[in-house]
């Protein structure tokens, strides 16, 4: 058997025929730069993550710098994010001028530890940058109220967690900003790059539209130095057809994730953590949701087994397999290794597995069935 990471072929075939008619009369009206699907898209968005301003960009990456830019974040100032994400993070800060402060991670959540973002502030901390890592909220109430203490912006990093909760509320509607990408492999993917904003300050939404157009308002009338950063309208019309199916699939996906633990449960792999799961979070309890993005457990000898897995045609990833505090590029913030041991501990065990919503029963007992075999012979 064959298990892809993620098969969105089988995705496309759910929505195809719907899809190609709209693309067809956007086609007709050869207008693809911003218009009227983009500020449907920004409006469905918005509504969807429970704001009043969505702002279209051209990746999640540009959401991210945006958001800074449009913060007045600059030379100086410090902002305080965790060094276990995708490089976009830091970078959009590095790219100001900024200083990226890590924080470890919580081991459980592999998200950024609220106690531990208290401890690195300084006068010169402007924002803190949490991420919503996997498809699971960061623990966003006691970083709220330090950010409220000590008067500091919140800017989501969402870009893995369109429809998660966090006691209720959606992912990018806590913050100052929601940061959301629609890279194709995300659970509401685009057909290219593609990002937004999301924002209940219109303030924040209003500077952000004018710096994603070269920051201009009106036409050839230049208020601020910006970027070209706008959401293709093209994007934007499959975004709009893909959103009307997303809970469907974030549901399959939660699915696929309770499988995932009942099957492991039949083996002794949990017994001595041989194989750990991703914390599980109780919906109905708390309001918490969970929209598995990736699905990633821990493993001993991770490497070995996915080498072994790749070989028994099961694709996997590693997300992440070197922190930031250690990538070349950010050598200048002067951070060496244990500095931060949670984050580093999770490069060397994390791994991923398929939980795409298209992805079957048999596939994922095949998943089990090999992981096993790969610790357990057979």
């Amino acid at each position: 058997m064959k298990v892809q990471l993620l098969d969105l072929r089988e995705q496309y075939k759910t929505f195809r025929d719907e899809l190609l008619p709209k693309i067809d009369k956007l086609l007709y009206s050869q207008q693809f730069i911003l218009g009227s699907p983009v500020e449907r898209l920004e409006a469905e968005i918005a509504s969807y993550c429970g704001v009043e301003y969505g702002i279209g960009v051209a990746s999640g990456s540009d959401a991210l710098l945006l958001s800074l830019m449009a913060a007045g974040i600059g030379p100086g100032d410090e902002v305080i994010t965790t060094p276990y994400t995708f490089f976009a993070t830091a970078s959009a800060v590095v790219r100001l001028g900024a200083r990226p402060v890590f924080a470890d991670i919580d081991p459980a959540s592999c998200n950024i530890h609220p106690s531990a973002v208290e401890e690195k502030i300084t006068d010169r901390t402007r924002a803190v940058l949490p991420v919503h890592l996997y498809g699971r909220m960061a623990d966003m109430d006691p970083i709220l109220k330090i950010a409220a203490r000590r008067n500091l912006l919140v800017i989501e990093d969402a870009a893995q967690a369109i429809g998660a909760e966090y006691k209720g509320s959606p992912a990018g509607s806590l913050g100052d900003t929601g940061c959301l990408s629609f890279f194709p492999s995300k659970n509401l993917g685009g057909f290219g790059d593609g990002g937004m904003v999301v924002t209940n300050r219109l303030d924040l939404a209003d500077r952000i539209r004018m710096l994603r157009g070269h920051g201009m308002s009106p036409k050839y009338v230049h208020k601020l130095v910006g970027i070209n950063s706008r959401l293709d309208a093209l994007q934007a019309v499959v975004l709009s057809v893909k959103l009307k199916h997303l809970n469907t699939w974030q549901e399959r996906r939660k699915e696929n994730a309770g499988r995932y633990s009942r099957l492991f449960r039949h083996t002794d792999l949990l017994q001595d953590q041989t194989v750990v799961l991703p914390a599980e979070i109780h919906d109905d309890k708390d309001g918490n949701i969970h929209v598995y993005n990736q699905y990633v457990i821990r493993a001993q000898d991770r490497d070995g087994l996915r080498a072994y897995l790749e070989t028994q045609g099961i694709g996997t990833e590693i997300y992440y397999p070197i922190p930031l505090h250690l990538q070349e590029c950010f050598s200048f913030l002067g951070y060496g290794a244990g500095d931060f041991p949670e984050s580093e501990r999770a490069a060397k065990e994390t791994l991923a597995l398929p939980v795409y919503p298209e992805l079957t029963p048999e596939m994922q007992a095949y998943v089990v069935d090999r992981i096993n075999a790969f610790y357990r012979g057979g």
